[in-house]
This record gives structure tokens, sequence and C-alpha cells, in this order.
């Protein structure tokens, strides 16, 4: 993220003027290590998406490179600095790792695998929060694949694989 040196700046002057709150990185995932190491004893929660898990869609649709490879190192980088997600009595999240993932129709977000290397690779006690708002939207009609919403039968099929893997499946957040 190119805005990371100015969110440092301004989190330096926050917390001396008082600021006690636990601190959420929300991106997309495709982050570098090279960031994520500036934000290390910084950031309490990651919530990065995990979009997909095969490169050649992850190019096809959202024009994006090495998007699985990237992910990856960044998702175990993230967990390495924060672990688990941590909850207090109240509920709230303090620390940890929310990981999203969006299930689009036809599998094409690669659900299997990213349960898989979530559960297997980061932690079976990941916190995912598996999605099923997936709309159709922009260019997403010039791809006949992506030209409908999902059905409620694809995103059961995605929490049974979630249990298979022993990740949390959750629809909190």
């Amino acid at each position: 993220t190119h805005v990371v040196p100015q969110i440092l700046q301004s989190l330096e002057i926050a917390a001396r003027e008082g600021l006690r709150l636990p601190l959420v990185y929300n991106c997309g995932g495709y982050e570098s290590l090279k960031t994520l190491k500036l934000l290390e004893g910084i950031i309490d929660i990651y919530m990065p998406d995990f979009k997909y898990t095969d490169e050649k869609k992850a190019k096809k649709y959202s024009g994006i490179d090495n998007y699985p490879e990237i992910a990856k190192k960044a998702l175990k980088e993230m967990h390495r600095q924060v672990g688990d997600l941590v909850i207090d009595e109240r509920g709230i999240a303090l620390r940890g790792l929310i990981i999203r993932h969006l299930v689009l129709p036809q599998d094409l977000a690669g659900t299997e695998e990213a349960m898989r290397f979530i559960g297997e690779e980061i932690s079976p006690d990941s916190f995912v929060n598996v999605m099923a708002q997936y709309h159709p939207a922009y260019k997403a009609h010039d791809y006949p694949e992506l030209s409908r919403r999902l059905y409620m039968k694809e995103y059961e099929d995605a929490l049974e694989i979630a249990q298979k893997y022993g990740v949390i499946p959750s629809r909190k957040f």
C-alpha cells in the first residue's frame, strides 16, 4: 500500500494524543513483505482478503499478477506478527488475523485451496469470514461465469469446505 508511511506518521501523532484502540489494517491481501514489516508492532488486527488461489483467474478477472503467491506470503507474515484472533469477554477483537474470502460463482475463487492453505499453512484456528455477497458489477458481465449472483448451495459448500479444513467459518463480519 503506497500510503503506509503517511499512515504511520498519523498513527504516531494519534498515539501521542491518546489513541488507545486496536488498530485494524483492512487490505486486499496483495501486500508486500516490506510494507508488512513496517507495520509490525503497530497493527493489532490484520483483515486481508484472500481473493484467488489460481494465478490465471486473478489475472483474468482482476488484472493482478502473482496474486496467490504474494497473498500467501502476506497472510503468513500477518499471522506471524499478530497470531490467531483474540476476542475479549465482550466479544471485541483485540488482536489477530481475520481472513475474508469471497465465494465466487463456479468456485472461481478457489475456495477449497484457500481453506486448505489457511487451515494447513496458517493455522486451523484461523478466523475466516466466508462471504456470500458477491454481486456482478462493473465488467463482470464481460465474463458469463461471473455474470450471476452466488447460489446458496455454492455458499453452503464453501462453509463445509472451511469446516473440513478446521478453519472457523463466521458470518459475523
